[in-house]
């Protein structure tokens, strides 16, 4: 599976009821990478409009931000797949920079680290919980990581061939722990963060970070 000189890359888009953000993030995707847009039960008509836009759109009716981008993976038809959050927090633009050292070979897999914009880009709690869990990713791998961001990228191949479990908030992780364990070559680059295009399912509550942390924590045990 190669990509051609106009086809650079698959974006996954995992997608929960984000049809205002969809016109901004679909709009500041690079010539040549293919949006897929993975409408994980929206009812805000966000396929539709992901559509109308012209993504690729694929439902995946299994409830999870892991089962959304593993259905993205498992759709994409390039070489290159990267995965960035459909909110609008992350610039879709950054997605070369973020695959460029994958499509290089100087790294097999590149993780965005999140600079907030904004005061509030980035709610206290949810950067304690990701700091904190970088930590531990840190002394469990040894990969010197800051951030376990969205934005990322890699081969499709080779991501498929980690077998990757977790359907839930833990995904991005697992993917993180399976690759250091086989000994990928990983890196970070920095990425700007900015407020989200209305209120977050995950990390804007309380409640939602203590389930991620609390995913995220099953797989590293």
């Amino acid at each position: 599976m190669n990509d051609t000189p106009t086809q650079r890359g698959n974006l996954v888009l995992p997608c929960l009821d984000e049809a205002a953000a969809l016109p901004w993030v679909l709009s500041r995707v690079p010539q040549g990478w293919t949006a897929i847009v993975v409408d994980n039960g929206s009812t805000d008509g966000s396929a539709a409009v992901a559509r109308e836009l012209g993504a690729r759109v694929v439902h995946e009716p299994r409830r999870g931000f892991g089962a959304a981008c593993h259905a993205g993976l498992r759709a994409a038809e390039c070489d290159i797949v990267a995965f960035c959050d459909c909110d609008g927090s992350l610039d879709p633009a950054a997605v070369e920079a973020v695959a460029g050292p994958v499509r290089a070979d100087e790294a097999d897999l590149v993780l965005a680290r999140r600079m907030p914009t904004a005061s509030g880009a980035w709610p206290v709690h949810a950067r304690a919980g990701n700091l904190a869990l970088a930590r531990m990713v840190r002394r469990r791998t040894g990969v010197p990581l800051h951030d376990l961001g969205p934005l990322r990228a890699g081969r499709r191949r080779r991501l498929l061939d980690l077998t990757l479990t977790d359907r839930r908030s833990g995904y991005p992780l697992e993917m993180v722990v399976r690759a250091a364990d086989a000994g990928w070559r990983i890196q970070e680059t920095t990425v700007p963060y900015q407020p989200r295009t209305g209120r977050s399912k995950v990390t804007g509550t309380w409640r939602g970070t203590y389930h991620a942390v609390r995913d995220m924590r099953a797989v590293l045990r």
